[in-house]
């Protein structure tokens, strides 16, 4: 299908298209319907709102993580008379992702889930917006392969690194040359001010209520931690190719920097707007362009301030302790990102059980990583095996500290 100008529709493929990331694309998709065509969605268990998308795109195909949620699904769409085919199970999400007709794919499902599917992207050569920064930091330099080895290009869709991008020469060969620091900014979440002594106290539905950003629970968890952080250092080694001592972290709470580059010459450029995904997303999507993204413009004769603090300040770095660990990982033997991604993820879902208190989420980290000695991870087989030790191996930890 052509769009008014002549030009082939590029067809998109949402992993995750229940998430706040997969609404929001949708919402940025809805506003060019002459320039892009929804091709496939995926979800893990909301077959309700699977379906209400279903009706309102019209996908070719529509995959669920399980066949009991793709079973239902499927007759739903069929009562419906809707042409959408049903797929399910992990393998069938990799096969849209890499599927022909596909030519942007927006990697949205959370964690280590979304390994295999994104591989399969990247490998098939597709335009990859990344929004799942587990791909790289359990894959780190076996992604970056599969991404080099398919042709694909890939694009972050996190503010920070999307922002990071926006402010690098669009010559990727100079990034080496030119670039003193890249600096990430961090709201520094709902406890910025709170007093460690009190963490223990914490309730997920606390940790879950971020002051700026609308987010999924895990996520929140993470803001709440500061552990998103820690997982946007790594993935900013791997996308920009800086040693990870050219990576800093600033607190700015009021999310109106995304993030900044520092160059050679001691300039800082820096991209600015309001904390909405949609944002970083429509870039994705209509890059070396930029197309409408629905977001509000920053207004700033309503901006107070903007203002800054370091992780020496007001005993940050004893709040967070789990961001340090970003760069420990980064000097241990390769594999130990995945291991403490994988520590976090069993950690956070621990916390939101009712398991363990906040402030035990880090020991849960700090043991799993002391335990496990990964080996460089050749394969896929490879990752999700390590993966699966360092789970087991968390769990335990967990049981052991259950409340």
């Amino acid at each position: 299908m052509l769009d008014s100008r002549g030009l082939k529709k590029k067809r998109v493929a949402i992993l995750g298209s229940t998430g706040s990331i997969g609404v929001s694309t949708l919402e940025v998709l809805s506003l060019h319907p002459e320039r892009f065509e929804v091709f496939a969605l995926t979800a893990s268990t909301q077959v309700d709102k699977l379906l209400q998308q279903c009706v309102q795109f019209r996908p070719a195909f529509a995959v669920m993580a399980s066949p009991a949620h793709g079973q239902e699904l499927a007759r739903l769409c069929r009562d419906l008379g809707l042409p959408t085919q049903v797929l399910c199970g992990p393998d069938a999400i990799t096969e849209v992702a890499s599927h022909e007709q596909v030519d942007v794919v927006m990697a949205a499902i959370v964690g280590a889930a979304g390994l295999a599917s994104c591989l399969g992207a990247a490998r098939a050569g597709k335009r990859l917006l990344l929004a799942n920064k587990e791909a790289l930091v359990v894959g780190g330099d076996y992604f970056l392969q599969a991404v080099n080895a398919g042709g694909a290009k890939l694009l972050p869709i996190d503010s920070e690194h999307s922002a990071v991008f926006q402010s690098l020469p669009e010559d990727a060969a100079s990034w080496a040359t030119q670039i003193d620091k890249i600096i990430l900014t961090a709201s520094g979440g709902p406890f910025r001010r709170r007093d460690p002594a009190s963490f223990a106290d914490i309730t997920p539905d606390q940790a879950c209520a971020h002051p700026n950003w609308v987010m999924g629970r895990k996520i929140s968890v993470d803001s709440a931690t500061m552990m998103n952080k820690a997982l946007e250092v790594i993935e900013a080694r791997y996308l920009f190719g800086v040693a990870p001592a050219q990576i800093e972290v600033v607190i700015h709470p009021q999310s109106v920097i995304h993030s900044m580059v520092q160059y050679r010459d001691n300039s800082v450029i820096a991209q600015l707007g309001t904390p909405d995904m949609k944002v970083p997303i429509a870039y994705g999507l209509s890059w070396p362009q930029r197309m409408s993204s629905g977001a509000s413009a920053l207004d700033f004769r309503t901006m107070a301030d903007m203002t800054f603090e370091s992780l020496d300040d007001h005993g940050h770095r004893q709040r967070f302790p789990g961001l340090a660990l970003a760069w420990s990982v980064l000097a241990a033997p390769a594999g130990s990102t995945a291991v403490l991604n994988a520590a976090n993820e069993i950690a956070v879902a621990a916390f939101l059980a009712g398991q363990i208190r906040f402030d035990q989420m880090h020991a849960v980290n700090l043991e799993t990583l002391a335990k496990v000695q990964p080996t460089p991870p050749g394969s896929l087989e490879d990752l999700l095996a390590l993966d699966a030790q360092s789970r087991e191996l968390a769990t335990r930890v967990v049981t052991r500290l259950s409340i």
